[in-house]
């Protein structure tokens, strides 16, 4: 199957190098169950079947990462997207899929020149002042500069690695059909929804490619937080900037990790963290947009102890309507309402067997056991481990904008305990969710909540003459079809089944018994106790066949 989707012949060797790294590792099952050893054996491709030698004192977790970071960078960031997915995995995963560092190689400067002076229409000695040929950092899309515009201003120059497309869509093409072939073949992956990870993963990918998109990103997140005076965003160059050149602000300061470390930083520390926490707090709940990944590495501390924000490749994204769900949650939380808990959950997952009695006691005991503790006690990281454990118990799976979310709160809490031991990422939300709260019923947004209702009743009521209309011409060209599902449906065709099954039966047996008198009746030299034996015969299969009928029957009758 997996021969016969090869989109290419040039994948075959790539396909060749995936299969080799998941035996290397230990996964040979999983490389035979998809088909993969198969397609390979029919291009002439010859696996080694051998396992690494040092697979006795791995995890699991520690050999899917060390499959990833072989098999390259398209992988890894698979790796860095699956530990978003809280609501899928558990926490020895998460943890594991974390280490994944998307690191590269360095390219020479002169490797990137032909295609810099291409972007930017000019030799880059022309455009900068002062450009550093060596890089600050190298990652598996892009790798960064440092140079100075004409005019002194200090800049960095983010440049696509070239021919990186290419490889990516390479293994996008490769990972969405292995990812069909794991759902369809491998039961116990299909609760992981394969196709769908990979389906948002190849979208994530394909944007993160586009190094304008991260520009608009950093424009849009600079302008909803343009009243936070003491959160940086660096500027962005449109005039050099382009899908594979991203040129922006040069900003001084110390990384949060080295902040961090500082052993001096503690007031500092605290008024850092409570900046990034209102800041990412500003971006989910009142604008719906926020960055994805504030790790400390994406922090910078400038001279005059302001924070900046940086590299906005990973954003996500939340609508109004979930925004107001998401607040209806964490209101529910800090004020240990199971009921609401449960009724937003329900709204979020996946699930066609959800037990919804046994969700709601789970959640109530899972309250339980915060009950009680102050703000300052609770621990907001264990909440939604434990919230997303539960949801993976009941096989539930969250939308991918949710998992991102919980993601990002727990990596925004890891940060802000780094900075602040006493650092409470619910004591900052509060404020917010009260005012977003009381918001929300005000006279002005009741107003504005009744009329978009009555203009959804009323357009709902404008279409009944047109689909009334379109039903009608259905059913005069015979177009229209009903589908109707029954429950019990199946139950009941097996029943008619085995009815008609009895029945030939019986009519079967009955024939026997009137051929067995019938032959009988009539001289035949071959006897067995002094009657035919063709009588004999057919008498004792009728005899059989009756019985067999008759335990059928009353077994039926004790279902």
């Amino acid at each position: 199957m997996l021969w016969e989707t090869l989109s290419a012949a040039r994948d075959l060797g790539r396909l060749h190098d995936i299969a080799t790294v998941l035996i290397r590792w230990g996964f040979g099952d999983v490389v035979r169950r998809l088909g993969m050893s198969h397609a390979l054996e029919r291009a002439g491709k010859v696996l080694h079947w051998g396992a690494s030698p040092i697979l006795s004192d791995m995890e699991p977790p520690q050999r899917v990462v060390k499959a990833l970071q072989e098999l390259g960078p398209t992988f890894v960031k698979l790796g860095q997207l699956l530990a978003t997915r809280v609501d899928l995995f558990p926490p020895d995963w998460i943890a594991a899929f974390e280490t994944l560092q998307d690191q590269a190689g360095m390219l020479d400067f002169e490797q990137l020149r032909a295609q810099l002076t291409e972007d930017l229409g000019a030799d880059p000695d022309s455009i900068f002042a002062e450009l550093d040929k060596h890089a600050l950092a190298a990652a598996s899309i892009a790798q960064v500069h440092s140079a100075k515009l004409v005019d002194g201003t200090p800049v960095i120059l983010k440049i696509r690695r070239p021919d990186i497309v290419n490889k990516v869509e390479a293994d996008l093409r490769l990972l969405a059909r292995l990812a069909e072939l794991a759902e369809n073949n491998i039961q116990e992956l299909k609760r992981f929804r394969p196709t769908e990870v990979v389906r948002q993963f190849s979208l994530s990918l394909r944007r993160e490619l586009d190094l304008s998109g991260e520009c608009r990103h950093a424009e849009r997140i600079a302008a909803n937080l343009q009243d936070e005076f003491d959160v940086v965003i660096p500027r962005v160059y449109w005039q050099w900037s382009s899908e594979r050149l991203n040129v922006q602000q040069y900003i001084f300061g110390i990384s949060g990790r080295q902040f961090a470390k500082q052993s001096d930083q503690l007031h500092n520390g605290q008024r850092i963290a409570k900046l990034g926490a209102r800041a990412i707090l500003h971006m989910v709940l009142v604008n719906g947009f926020f960055h994805a990944d504030p790790h400390l590495g994406n922090i910078i501390v400038t001279p005059d102890n302001k924070l900046a924000l940086v590299d906005f490749g990973m954003v996500g994204r939340l609508s109004d309507q979930r925004r107001e769900e998401l607040i209806d949650l964490l209101y529910a939380l800090v004020k240990k309402d199971s009921v609401a808990v449960v009724d937003v959950l329900l709204l979020w997952v996946r699930g066609s067997n959800i037990d919804e009695t046994a969700l709601t006691a789970e959640v109530e005991n899972f309250l339980d056991h915060y009950h009680g503790l102050s703000l300052r006690q609770l621990d907001f990281t264990a909440v939604l481990i434990d919230l997303t454990s539960i949801l993976r118990e009941h096989q539930l799976t969250l939308p991918a904008d949710l998992a991102l979310l919980i993601k990002t709160f727990i990596s925004l809490e890891g940060v802000g305990r780094r900075l602040d031991p006493d650092f409470n990422i619910v004591e900052e939300a509060t404020p917010f969710m009260e005012r977003l709260v009381r918001a929300r019923y005000a006279p002005s947004a009741l107003l504005k909540r009744g009329a978009s209702d009555a203009q959804a009743i009323w357009r709902m009521f404008s279409d009944v003459p047109r689909d009334v209309h379109a039903l009608i011409k259905s059913m005069r060209r015979g177009g229209m079809q009903v589908h109707v599902d029954l429950t019990r449906l199946d139950h009941f065709g097996h029943k008619i089944d085995r009815a008609v099954s009895r029945l030939t039966v019986g009519i079967v047996v009955a024939a026997l018994i009137v051929g067995t008198a019938i032959v009988s009746s009539n001289q035949s030299e071959i006897t067995l106790f002094g009657m035919p034996i063709l009588g004999v015969v057919g008498f004792l299969i009728a005899c059989v066949g009756g019985i067999g009928l008759l335990v059928s029957a009353w077994r039926s009758g004790r279902d």
